[in-house]
């Protein structure tokens, strides 16, 4: 499995946990769910062009080999 596909599966880990075992209010599980999901892309777009460039370059290089 590809980093980005673990991230993937534990973004939804935490967002079932959040909604449906926990026993939180509803908008506060929702309010998990929302930063679990978009934690990684505001990081992704906090990265500078050339930053994203090299991240993008290590993907496709990754995904060959």
């Amino acid at each position: 499995m590809s980093p980005l596909g673990k991230y993937y599966v534990g973004a939804a880990i935490v967002s079932v946990l959040a909604l449906f075992v926990l026993p939180l209010p509803s908008i506060l599980a929702w309010l998990i769910t929302l930063v679990a999901l978009g934690a990684p892309v505001a990081a992704y777009f906090m990265l500078d062009e050339s930053q994203r460039a090299r991240l993008r370059r290590a993907r496709r290089r990754g995904i060959g080999s």
